[in-house]
């Protein structure tokens, strides 16, 4: 690869998300992309791909910007000196990383894309996930819990984008269904306590909400 200014990229993307308060901020960022190194260390990935990819992922989520396309992804990282084919190399990944319904299959082509996945996967589950659920909800104006309404496999991407729900459903639509969908053996024994700890909760909040004089 030519030479590129990483440290650039990271304080773009740290500019680009100072705002958000949806959980997709830069410390969610900046979790990812520690989780990617430490994955594709582990895992024999190209970490000149993995790092990048990691710290561009969120910047054109259809959650947040609505559009389509990785216009801002692109731009940052052609001015940080990234070469048209690097450039492609890294939204290939992008474009592999988001989970899009219960019944819809992303399972990734690389294993960089893999280990990015996997990395965004992992700070959704356990208690920073737990945290970021219910940020992202609010910012939604989402109800905590509805206990008529029952959660949704979805089976389509568009079932699962237009979706309007509570967030203690998000957990069963998404949230415990990725320990079993990690792609490396790291990730796997990362996901096992998160998961645990996402299940304990569950179980405080239904004791709590069902509680009884």
């Amino acid at each position: 690869m030519n030479q590129v200014d990483i440290t650039e990229l990271y304080r773009l993307v740290r500019e680009f998300c100072k705002h958000d308060t949806t959980g997709h901020d830069w410390w969610h960022v900046h979790r990812v992309t520690q989780l990617a190194l430490y994955l594709a260390r582990h895992e024999g990935a190209d970490v000149r791909l993995v790092e990048p990819a990691a710290l561009v992922h969120d910047t054109d989520d259809w959650k947040l910007k609505g559009g389509e396309g990785y216009p801002n992804a692109t731009l940052m990282l052609k001015t940080v000196g990234y070469k048209s084919k690097q450039i492609a190399d890294i939204i290939g990944i992008v474009e592999q990383v988001s989970y899009k319904g219960a019944g819809v299959d992303t399972s990734p082509r690389s294993i960089e894309a893999m280990v990015v996945q996997d990395a965004d996967r992992l700070d959704a589950i356990g208690a920073i996930g737990i945290a970021r659920a219910f940020a992202y909800g609010g910012s939604k104006h989402r109800p905590l819990y509805l206990p008529h309404l029952e959660p949704q496999l979805h089976e389509t991407f568009e079932e699962y984008k237009t979706a309007q729900g509570h967030t203690i459903n998000h957990f069963y639509e998404k949230l415990l269904l990725l320990k079993d969908r990690m792609n490396t053996a790291s990730a796997k024994a990362l996901a096992e306590e998160r998961h645990r700890f996402m299940e304990i909760f569950l179980e405080q909040f239904y004791r709590e909400w069902n509680f009884r004089p």
